[in-house]
């Protein structure tokens, strides 16, 4: 019996928990494990693909490929070390008379393509046609639609910055995209000295919003670009995605890859903008999608990270041709945590030798930056968009309303405490604790963990306020960056941590040593947070922290060595 038993983990757990077993032998006992067990087909593809990462380390012996006896992902994985044309040939001829499996066959057909490339002097004519045109057959709920395709050979300059507003006021991750865009564009200027320098542009859409202009000019605006309508009180996704796109290309239309009509702007010059960053919030990652549609262009969402550099890249569909390399300048890297929580992803949105994808887009996770102290004395210029808004833009109108209560915000805040299923011997007292807690800082905020949330602990009725949705902290809950996140009680699920990894200093009480989330915090606590969180809150109070008795606490019942 394997060590590990997978039954005991959904399958977004199974990921994290299989990370560090390396031998192929104890994998394959976990799978077995499955099999024998639950057999989810999810869980046996992570197994198998984490044994086909440690059996594929090795060069592959062409000519022991025994196509009957491999598995898709095994010849997947096995097909990326030929180069040769003729065995690719001879592979595709024996899967078609042998077995005839048609993902294996896709699988060898598009190696064989990659590597054999395009032709010398061959060019494809790229078909610019609108769906409904190349495919009369099919129907097209869009065919009504007008069809905006991107550009070639096309002009672009400047980062541009959504600053979103809420109930007439600038929303906090705004000023943080400021503050970003601004370093990035000037180390990009002194990277790339150009005639001019590439300037910020903050774009303001809404009612009664030019009264931010200053502010965010402040916060490292060159340009601000406003658009008012007392229509616009409200965000409405056709309206502001109609104005934004407009704004972005100053008119025109990109038909067949060439630029048509548009206006001619006295502060601009290019096409279109270089980068775009929309906040993550729920009407910032609408928008985004849909302007990043409209313009043709790519969106990589929830991004933590961002830096501009070159990158070599070798995939054909970039490059043109298999085995050449190309480099990529003034890339928008943007880094976003991947699925597992354990991981980050870089994505880079990059042309393709016929066609061009900009702007450059991303939303970024409120938190994820600094906000800039704003400079009073900073000077640009604003600039009033007009565009005649059509009335079937604004086809739903509120005609009444109540406004509920003030919902919670935990990421405008120094220091987040999080409570989870470590309060379970006193759920009233652990909450109460937790609220001392944040109650000594004079930043804090209290949130809590999905096991709170949905779990069916009773609380007396002066803390069962602090227990709803609004304030969970995970993937379906807040996402949040404070300089300092205690968590109580939590063991670390996935979900949790990607609501919280970002975090500058992360400290975790938690009475099993073997928590997960111990992995990723800064400093691990190893005691029951009933005891933990006084002494914690006492030295909030009194300024200091005697971390020499703490360590010889934790020695006297951990063996000897500090945690």
């Amino acid at each position: 019996m394997a060590e590990l038993d997978p039954t005991e983990y959904d399958i977004s757990e199974l990921g994290p928990a299989i990370k560090d077993v390396e031998d192929p032998d104890e994998l394959r006992e976990i799978l077995q494990a499955e099999r024998d067990g639950e057999d989810r087909p999810g869980a046996v593809a992570l197994i198998e693909s984490r044994i086909e990462k440690f059996e594929g380390d090795g060069d592959e012996d062409v000519g022991e490929i025994d196509l009957s006896s491999m598995s898709a992902a095994e010849v997947g994985n096995a097909l990326q070390s030929i180069e040769e044309v003729d065995e690719l040939e001879r592979l595709l001829q024996e899967e078609t008379e042998g077995e005839d499996r048609d993902a294996v066959t896709r699988l060898i057909q598009r190696r064989l393509d990659a590597v054999q490339g395009s032709e010398e002097g061959e060019e494809s004519e790229v078909d610019d046609r609108p769906p409904e045109e190349r495919h009369p057959d099919l129907s097209h709920p869009t065919r009504d639609k007008r069809h905006v395709r991107a550009l070639r050979g096309g002009t672009y300059r400047d980062t541009w910055v959504y600053c979103e507003t809420q109930a007439g006021e600038l929303v906090s991750v705004s000023k943080e995209m400021l503050g970003k865009a601004r370093q990035l564009m000037d180390d990009y200027n002194a990277e790339y000295p150009d005639e001019d320098d590439e300037r910020v542009v903050a774009v303001l859409v809404g009612d009664d919003v030019e009264t931010h202009a200053e502010d965010v000019i402040a916060h490292g605006a060159d340009v601000v670009v406003v658009h008012e309508d007392e229509r616009l009180a409200r965000f409405q996704h056709k309206p502001y995605t109609e104005i934004v796109c407009d704004m972005a290309r100053a008119g025109a239309t990109h038909e067949g890859g060439e630029v048509k009509d548009g206006r001619d702007e006295a502060w601009r010059d290019y096409d279109k903008p270089r980068y775009v960053l929309f906040p993550a919030t729920n009407n910032g990652r609408d928008l985004s999608a849909l302007v990043q549609a409209e313009l043709d262009s790519g969106l990589a969402s929830d991004c933590s990270g961002l830096y501009i550099d070159e990158e070599v890249i070798s995939n054909p569909v970039k490059t043109g041709a298999a085995g050449e390399k190309r480099t990529f300048e003034r890339v928008l890297h943007m880094k976003r945590p991947d699925f597992s929580g354990f991981e980050y992803s870089t994505i880079l949105c990059l042309d393709n030798p016929r066609r061009e994808f900009h702007p450059q887009g991303a939303s970024v996770i409120p938190g994820s930056f600094e906000v800039p102290d704003p400079d009073p004395e900073r000077e640009g210029i604003v600039v009033d968009h007009e565009l005649e808004l059509d009335d079937d833009w604004f086809r739903v109108t509120v005609s009444d309303f109540d406004r509920l209560d003030e919902g919670v915000d935990l990421t405008g805040h120094d220091v987040v405490i999080a409570v989870g299923r470590g309060i379970g011997d006193d759920p009233t007292r652990g909450m109460e604790l937790g609220l001392e807690l944040a109650d000594a800082f004079e930043d804090a905020a209290l949130g809590v963990s999905r096991g709170i949330v949905t779990g069916s602990y009773s609380f007396d009725a002066h803390v069962e306020q602090y227990t709803h949705e609004e304030r969970q902290i995970g993937e379906t809950g807040q996402v949040v960056a404070p300089k300092l996140y205690v968590a109580a009680g939590i063991s670390g699920a996935v979900q949790h941590k990607v609501g919280m990894d970002e975090s500058e200093t992360i400290v975790a009480v938690n009475t099993d040593p073997d928590a997960r989330i111990r992995d990723f915090s800064d400093y691990f606590i190893e005691g029951d947070l009933f005891e933990v969180l006084p002494r914690l809150t006492e030295a909030v109070e009194r300024g200091s922290f005697d971390f020499g008795a703490a360590a010889e606490d934790a020695a006297a019942t951990d063996g000897g060595e500090p945690r």
